[in-house]
């Protein structure tokens, strides 16, 4: 996938995270935090999937609803 790709995925996820209700706050941030590392440092997507279910269940939720997974 092309990093132009990733970004898009990163920006729509970052949106999702900001706009729901189902996370607390600390969960919104430790969220971003780890989307924000992922970016940084490149990391293979599944990665990032497993660190954000570890924070919540919604994830999963949430890439299916946006085609994600």
């Amino acid at each position: 996938m092309s990093s132009h790709k990733h970004l898009e995925k990163l920006e729509t996820i970052k949106e999702a995270i900001i706009k729901t209700s189902t996370l607390s706050e600390a969960e919104k941030s430790q969220s971003m935090k780890r989307v924000e590392e992922w970016a940084m440092q490149d990391i293979a997507f599944g990665t990032l999937e497993e660190e954000l279910f570890k924070i919540s269940n919604y994830f999963r939720e949430l890439f299916s609803e946006l085609g994600i997974k």
